[in-house]
C-alpha cells in the first residue's frame, strides 16, 4: 500500500515522545520554521496520526512505554512501503543510537537527546528536502505519464479517422488507373499515378502512427504460437523479392542448419523482417544482393538466443548519426538510391516488436562494406 503526500504543500512534521517536556520545545523551533507539526505520545499512537495527518518527515523516541520507535518504525515502512516519510530516531542514550547496527529500514538519521535547535534543523533540513524532492520527482513522472497516455489516445483517434478516406482515394486512384474505367490521355494517368502513390505513401505513415500509438499505449498483444523462424524469413523474402526486382536487387535466404521454432507473433515478426528487408532495398544500389541469414546467439545474457540478419551493400550507417537510428522519425543523411519514401519510423516500431519478445534489435556496420540489421529472441528452455 502506498502513501500519497503532496508535495507542494507544507511540511507536516510528526513528533513522537512520550516527554511533553521534549516535544513542547522541539515543536516551538519547528513552528518558528514555518512547519506544521503534529504530535503523539506513543508508538500506537503514532501509527494513528500517520495515517491521518501525512507527514513528510517524523521524529520520533527509540524507547517509549508499549511499541518503542524500532517497532514503530517497522510498521509504517511494512504498511507505506518505500513512500513512507523518512524516520529520525530520537534517544538520550547516545550509546543505543551509535551501537544499533540494526535500525529498520526507512529510519534514515538519529539525534541524540538533548540536542541544540541548529543541529536538529540541519538533520531536518537535510531529509525532508531529499523526500520532497523525491516526491516532487514522483509527481511530476504520474504526470508526464499521464500526458503521454493522453497524447497517445489523441493520436490513434486522429490517425485512425484519417485511415478510412486515405484508403476510399488511393482505391479510386486504382480503380481509375484500371483500363476497363475507360482510355485517359498521358496528363490524366500522369495525375492520377501521382494521387496513388501520394494516398499510399501517406496510408503508410497513418498505419505506422497507429502502430506506435498502439504500442506506446500497451494496446499491442502479442498474438504467440510456435512457427519456424526460417519459414517466416522465407515469405518475407519471397514477397520482397517482387518488389525488389523493380532495382535489379535479389534477395537472397542463405541456407543453414538453424531452423529455430520460437513462440512468435508471425504477423508482428513478419512485419519486422519486411521493414528491414525493404530498408536494405532501399539503401543499396541497384543490382545488389540482400541476404538474410538465421543462426543462433550462444552469447546471449538470459540463454540461447535465435538471430536473423539482414545483410545490405548500401553505406552504412554515419558513426555520427548512429543515436537517431531507432528514435520516431530519425532520419540519417544517407539517402534511398531509388528515390523511395522513408518516414522514419520503421525502425523504431521493430524495436518496440522486438522489445515485446523479450529480444533486441541491433545494426553494425560490415568491415566488407554494408550493413548487417539483427534482432535476437529467446529461444525458450526445455522443462
Amino acid at each position: 500500500m502506498s502513501h500519497s503526500k503532496n508535495p507542494f504543500k507544507r511540511p507536516v512534521i510528526l513528533l513522537v515522545d512520550d516527554e511533553p517536556g521534549t516535544i513542547a520545545a522541539l515543536a516551538e523551533i519547528l513552528k518558528i520554521e514555518g512547519y506544521d507539526v503534529c504530535f503523539a505520545g506513543s508508538g500506537e499512537e503514532a501509527l494513528t496520526v500517520y495515517a491521518e495527518k501525512s507527514p513528510n518527515i517524523v521524529l520520533m523516541d527509540m524507547r517509549m512505554p508499549g511499541i518503542d520507535g524500532l517497532e514503530a518504525s517497522r510498521r509504517l515502512r511494512a504498511k507505506y512501503g518505500e513512500n513512507s516519510a523518512p524516520i529520525l530516531l530520537m534517544s538520550g542514550d547516545s550509546n543505543a543510537l551509535t551501537n544499533n547496527k540494526h535500525f529498520p529500514v526507512g529510519v534514515v538519521d538519529f539525534l541524540a537527546k538533548p540536542f541544540r535547535a541548529r543541529d536538529a534543523l540541519i538533520h531536518i533540513r537535510a531529509h525532508l528536502s531529499n523526500h520532497l524532492y523525491a516526491l516532487s520527482q514522483q509527481a511530476l513522472a504520474a504526470e508526464s505519464a499521464r500526458c503521454n497516455d493522453a497524447k497517445n489516445k489523441f493520436i490513434g483517434r486522429c490517425v485512425h479517422d484519417l485511415s478510412s478516406p486515405l484508403s476510399s482515394i488511393r482505391g479510386l486512384a486504382e480503380f481509375l488507373k484500371d483500363p476497363a474505367t475507360g482510355p485517359l490521355n498521358p496528363a490524366q494517368s500522369e495525375i492520377i499515378a501521382s494521387i496513388h502513390e501520394t494516398s499510399q505513401a501517406m496510408l503508410e505513415l497513418v498505419n505506422e502512427l497507429l502502430d506506435i500509438a498502439a504500442i506506446e499505449a500497451g494496446d499491442v498483444h502479442l498474438s504467440l504460437r510456435p512457427i519456424s523462424l526460417r519459414e517466416i524469413a522465407a515469405k518475407s523474402s519471397k514477397l520482397a523479392n517482387l518488389i525488389s526486382s523493380r532495382k535489379g536487387t535479389r534477395i537472397e535466404l542463405l541456407s543453414s542448419g538453424a531452423d529455430p521454432v520460437l513462440p512468435l507473433d508471425p504477423a508482428r515478426i513478419r512485419q519486422v523482417v519486411e521493414n528491414l528487408l525493404s530498408n536494405a532495398v532501399k539503401f543499396s544500389p541497384p543490382g545488389s544482393v540482400v541476404t538474410i541469414s538465421i543462426d543462433q546467439d550462444e552469447s546471449a545474457k538470459n540463454g540461447q538466443s535465435a538471430r536473423l540478419s539482414v545483410h545490405d551493400q548500401g553505406p552504412g550507417i554515419p558513426d555520427a548519426e548512429r543515436r537517431k537510428l531507432f528514435q520516431d522519425f530519425g532520419r540519417l543523411s544517407t539517402v534511398p538510391t531509388g528515390g523511395e519514401k522513408s518516414t522514419g519510423l520503421g525502425l523504431s516500431i521493430c524495436r518496440r516488436i522486438i522489445a515485446a519478445h523479450g529480444g533486441e534489435l541491433t545494426a553494425l556496420n560490415s568491415p566488407n562494406g554494408g550493413c548487417v540489421f539483427s534482432f535476437t529472441v529467446p529461444i525458450p528452455k526445455c522443462n
